[in-house]
């Protein structure tokens, strides 16, 4: 899963590979998806996790007007404006109270490690609460999303996974501060989770 975010310390990038502008150099802006950015996520995905699924799971997603949530698909652009990283939040249900899941978030393997992905994730989140989402839930490694506030959803919140996931890489957060909902967690069908 190195493709997820630009600090899990894998050797995706060698030591010798260039570095891409950092944030004191102006390298990141993030901004919602345009229709001219589909082939470019695509790439992102595909080159980040070094095979399709991810770039698949994206497309069919986009496909899915139950899940799709307009506006709420996010990419940082480097300085001359390529998109090189892309975060996703999509419409899943915590219970039968709509939540939004986290995922896939990848990042151009020149780019990570360098503030892409978490400012993707950040703009991300923070459109989520301007447009009034209440839970956002991901499946992550956790040394990194609690930066953004993710915390343990069972044992915090009583929000269980589809799957017997650890408890530590199933996380919530709550956008507005309230208490998120209970219950399990059901994502569109793209995701191809019972």
């Amino acid at each position: 899963m190195r493709g997820t975010h630009d600090s899990d310390g894998s050797p995706a990038t060698g030591a010798g590979a260039p570095r891409a502008p950092t944030a004191a150099s102006g390298g990141r802006r993030p901004r919602p998806e345009t229709a001219e950015d589909i082939a470019a996520v695509r790439r992102i995905h595909l080159d980040a996790f070094e095979r399709a699924g991810e770039a698949d799971l994206v497309d069919a997603l986009r496909r899915d007007p139950a899940a799709w949530l307009p506006g709420l698909s996010y990419v940082t652009e480097a300085a001359d404006g390529t998109p090189v990283a892309h975060a996703l939040l999509t419409r899943c249900h915590v219970g039968d109270a709509p939540a939004v899941a986290l995922a896939p978030c990848a990042v151009l393997p020149g780019y990570q490690r360098c503030g892409a992905g978490g400012a993707v994730i950040r703009a991300l989140l923070e459109a989520a609460r301007e447009a009034g989402e209440r839970t956002a839930i991901v499946l992550g490694h956790p040394p990194y999303y609690p930066r953004f506030g993710f915390t343990p959803a069972a044992t915090r919140f009583g929000i269980l996974p589809p799957q017997p996931w650890p408890d530590k890489a199933f996380m919530a957060l709550s956008l507005d501060g309230s208490r998120p909902p209970r219950g399990r967690v059901r994502y569109p069908a793209a995701f191809g989770i019972a």
